[in-house]
Parts: C-alpha cells; structure tokens; sequence
C-alpha cells in the first residue's frame, strides 16, 4: 500500500506540474499580456508603450523561466500579487476557499445521505413502483443544470413573483454569518444537481447487489429483508457510490464557480471568475494550482478507500 500511495503522489506531482504549466502558458499569451499592460498603466497606451512596459515588468523573458520562477515561488508559499483585489493572493485564495468549503460541507451534509437513501429504496426492489418514481426524480435532477434550478429557487422562493419570499435571493451575506434564509438556496441548487447522479449509481449497484447467489441463499435461509439488506447488502452497494462521492468535491470546488456567481457568495468559484473576467493573471494561476491539487487528492483518497471497501482488490 505504501508503494502505491508514493507512486499516485508521484504522478500527481508530475500532473499537477503539466496541468498548471499548460495554465500559466495560456493566460500569458501575447493578448493577455497586453490587456494586463493596458489594466495596469494606461489603456490608451501604444504598441510601443505596451512592449516597453512588458519589457521593463518581465514579461518577455522565457515562458519556461518565468514558469520556474512562479512555481519556485509557489512552493516557499509566495503566490504572488492580485491585480485585482490589491492583496496578496495567498492569503486570499485561503480565504475565498473557507467561504467556499463551508458551502461544500453543507452540500454533501445534504446532498449525500438524501441521495443513498434514494438510491437503496429504489435498489431494494428494482422495477418496483418505488423504484421508478425515485429514478424519474433521479434523473429529472441530474438533467436540471444549476443555472437552471437556481433560478427557478429564486423566483419561487426569494422574489415578489413567486409569492413566497422564505429565502434570500442573494447569499453575500453568508460570509459574514451563515443563516438559514442566505444559504439554504445555494445549497439545495447544487445538492439537487449532485443528488442524483449518486442515487443512480448507487441504484445500480443496489439492484446488482440485490440478485447476488448469496443474497438469495439469505432469502431461502429465512433471513429477514431488513436484515438482508443492512447486514449483507448494504456495505457492497456502497463501494461503487463511494467512488462517485469523492468525485463530488472536484466538482463541487469548480461547479460552484456558477452558484457563487447567481447568488453573489463571494467564495472560490466567485473569486475564480473575477481573475478572468479582469486577467489577473497571479490570482488565476493560484486558484487552478488549488482546483488540480484538489482534483488529484480526492482521487487519490478514492483509490485508497475503494482498495479498504472492496478486498478482491490487491495493489503492490
């Protein structure tokens, strides 16, 4: 195991190196180079004036020594300055990011046990009436983009024209305290949207583990359903969802960037999009190393944990 894990580490290093490489490669292409000279001095500057200020800034030097120069200032903890927010970009990444992952952590406080309780109901007793109920509401939510369930959250529960103003359309003052009226709408736009893609999967695997020789020489054994379905069934069912749930926060970290933005919840996606919106070039490279590493992590302890879930898996 600890052969395996050095050697995942090691390929996430060398990812993580190609990824934000190819990165910082394209937000410092000719045209982003000269916006960011026209942002920074005067927008009325020439041609000249641009290569001059590029010039004199660095910014015509080597693509690969700045590179090397970036990423030996990432690795001492210096990510550089954000044009944009006048900070350092550090302790701002960190900051944004706590926003961010509170909203995650109550996305999967909801999002995850609503949905393996869909998934084992409808698993249970695949064909059933239950079963496609829970499936058209599965995939009903999956089909659903957030921009589109986010909305309609919005103008049922948050504006005059739905009638029940219940929730706040805006979640900017969630930064400063999290309440139940500025959070519950951003939280339930993704947790919809993520719910049910885990509770096919786990549907899927329920229904499979369900047909198992074992499970039915359980049922001839006399062996209650209930006890059927939590002694036995249960923990093979969820190997498969626990692979998918791990991959939920790579996509909650980005897929918030669409969330952040309807509701003004000034978190990692929101501060993701102002990086690009206004070419901040520092900003936009320290977010993505955030974005890869996160990727690469979870990946890594989905690995680990589906090896600890299913033991017919042997790594060296």
């Amino acid at each position: 195991m600890l052969s395996f894990i050095l050697q995942r580490t090691g390929v996430m290093i060398l990812t993580a190196i190609c990824l934000t490489f190819v990165v910082f490669f394209l937000t410092n292409l000719e045209p982003n180079l000269e916006k960011l000279a026209k942002e920074q001095a005067n927008n009325r500057m020439t041609d000249e004036q641009v290569a001059s200020w590029l010039e004199k800034n660095g910014y015509r030097r080597p693509v690969l020594v700045r590179y090397g120069e970036w990423l030996g200032g990432v690795v001492v903890g210096d990510f550089g300055h954000s044009t944009v927010f006048d900070t350092e970009v550090g302790p701002l990444v960190a900051k944004r990011l706590g926003y961010t992952g509170k909203l995650m952590f109550w996305v999967m406080i909801v999002m995850v046990p609503s949905a393996l309780v869909v998934g084992i109901l409808a698993g249970m007793r695949e064909g059933s009436i239950t079963d496609r109920s829970m499936s058209s509401v599965s995939i009903l939510s999956t089909a659903t983009p957030e921009y589109v369930s986010g909305v309609i959250f919005i103008s049922v529960f948050a504006t005059s024209f739905g009638g029940l103003k219940w929730f706040k359309a805006s979640a900017a003052s969630a930064t400063n305290g999290i309440t139940f009226e500025n959070f519950t709408l951003p939280v339930l736009t993704m947790a919809l949207y993520g719910m049910g893609y885990i509770a096919r999967m786990t549907r899927a695997s329920m229904a499979e583990v369900m047909t198992a020789q074992y499970i039915r020489t359980a049922r001839l054994k006399g062996v209650s359903f209930r006890t059927i379905v939590i002694k036995h069934a249960l923990r093979n069912a969820l190997i498969a969802p626990f692979t998918v749930i791990m991959l939920q926060f790579p996509w909650l970290l980005t897929g918030v960037v669409i969330v952040e933005s309807l509701f003004n919840y000034k978190g990692f996606g929101w501060t993701m999009v102002e990086a690009a919106n206004n070419n901040d070039i520092e900003l936009l490279l320290s977010c993505s190393i955030v974005a890869v590493v996160v990727v690469l992590a979870t990946q890594l302890i989905s690995d680990i944990g589906y090896v600890y879930l299913n033991p017919r898996i042997r790594v060296r």
